[in-house]
């Protein structure tokens, strides 16, 4: 069994390849993998700054084919050909579960240590345990990569004051109006990222904010929380005719506001707008950029904003770094044990086949009674469990060394696992003459 995780992120791929394969909902394609004869168990995380499938496959390099084209042609639904295959990452065994770990702990995101990428992570396995596309490898690895996620946030700063792309989006407001006190503020969305702009921007001193969103419930419970005003969608015009901020993360297959619509919006006003799209895939047309007085800021764009603000965490990303390694070595040596399963399960099978035939045999010349051919069978039983044992034991630990698979391949050619058992054959008879025995009278 091999682990493979192919994927591209924000250090590999622009975000207009990265919006075209965002994934909704993973679980129609979870299912496509994993009905396919190269992929035994899948998971898809897709992100903003990401989309990764990890997968186990007994059959590597068709695993990873299938994957590729996966990406390539069915999530964007049309053939983006070589552009996506540019951008691709492998990793595969150790280097995969270690991506995977790093991942959820957030040390391979745009901002370390920002939190939403946990919850992400366990509702990308979420869903693959859902379609019932995840078993029991990725089960394990998972259930890992949160505990060591866990670990990272209790014995390392790297999530102290965590920040998220919504956060850091925030201080590139500060930033460029200096003064966020008497700005007024249009949230575009209800979900995790605006909630955590909100927090971000009441404390930075902003009060005045409009949440706008398709389920005006939705806008209205967040407006409670943080003293905004709740909105529609219609009523976008109007808001942004008032607004200095518009921050924008809300789920949509093309942009909603275009050049034209904020133009229209802001009319002849002088004030400028800063416009921050936090949407994957966008949720402003990039011909918006264009407009005079409107700054407009992509989650790309705040890469090297959340790169200073990472500086102060590079101490303790080394010290998450090696709680990843140790986590992984665990994973390591659970997965490698794996390993002798079959060749220990078809060694106590070829043991009891012989045993059971060898008994049938002795037990057609004896008149045994019930209770007789019970205590023979727990005898035989008994021997075999005994003479098994300390072979298995060196096979499960064997296995979790580099040299295991050489000893597993011993056992196979010792125990002749790989070939039936002549059960018709007498092992009872004498071994021939050697250099230990004595040699026959008159020799």
């Amino acid at each position: 069994m091999r682990v493979l995780l192919v994927g591209m992120s924000h250090r590999t791929a622009p975000l207009d390849l990265r919006e075209r394969l965002a994934v909704p909902d993973p679980i129609p394609g979870l299912r496509k993998l994993v009905a396919s004869e190269e992929v035994d168990e899948a998971v898809i995380l897709s992100t903003c700054n990401r989309v990764e499938v990890v997968a186990t496959t007994r059959r590597l390099e068709a695993a990873r084919l299938r994957i590729r084209s996966f990406l390539r042609r069915e999530l964007a639904e049309c053939d983006l050909g070589p552009e996506v295959d540019e951008c691709l990452y492998e990793h595969v065994d150790g280097d995969a579960m270690r991506h995977v770990l790093r991942v959820a702990c957030s040390l391979d995101s745009m901002v370390l240590g920002e939190p939403q990428i946990l919850g992400q992570t366990k509702q990308a396995y979420r869903s693959a345990l859902e379609s019932r596309a995840a078993g029991p490898v990725l089960g394990r690895l998972f259930q890992q990569a949160f505990a060591t996620a866990k670990r990272v946030r209790t014995e390392t700063r790297v999530a102290e004051r965590p920040l998220s792309v919504a956060r850091v989006a925030v201080d590139l407001a500060k930033r460029i109006f200096e003064e966020l006190s008497d700005k007024r503020a249009l949230l575009l969305g209800a979900g995790e990222m605006i909630e955590a702009a909100v927090e971000a921007l009441r404390g930075a001193g902003l009060a005045q904010i409009a949440v706008a969103n398709r389920t005006p419930e939705r806008a209205a419970e967040l407006a409670s929380r943080c003293g905004g005003t709740a909105h529609g969608l219609d009523e976008l015009p109007r808001l942004l005719a008032q607004a200095d901020l518009l921050l924008s993360c809300i789920a949509t297959t093309r942009p909603l506001l275009g050049a034209a619509e904020i133009e229209a919006a802001l009319g002849s006003r002088r004030v400028p707008l800063l416009v921050i799209d936090l949407g994957v895939p966008r949720n402003v047309d990039r011909a918006v950029d264009r407009l005079d007085n409107v700054y407009l800021y992509d989650v790309d764009d705040l890469g090297a904003v959340a790169e200073e603000n990472a500086a102060a965490r590079q101490q303790e990303r080394v010290r998450a770094e090696a709680i990843v390694e140790e986590q992984k070595l665990r994973f390591d040596a659970w997965l490698a044990t794996l390993r002798a399963v079959p060749t220990i399960r078809h060694l106590r099978e070829r043991a009891e086949r012989i045993r059971a035939s060898e008994l049938e045999r002795v037990a057609g010349h004896l008149a045994l009674g019930e209770a007789e051919r019970e205590a023979v069978e727990y005898l035989t039983r008994s021997l075999v469990n005994k003479l098994l044992h300390a072979p298995m034991t060196q096979l499960r630990r064997a296995a979790e060394r580099e040299e295991g698979g050489a000893m597993l391949e011993v056992a196979r050619m010792l125990f002749d696992l790989d070939s039936e058992p002549d059960l018709d054959s007498d092992p009872g008879g004498e071994p021939e003459s050697g250099p230990d025995r004595e040699p026959a009278d008159g020799a």
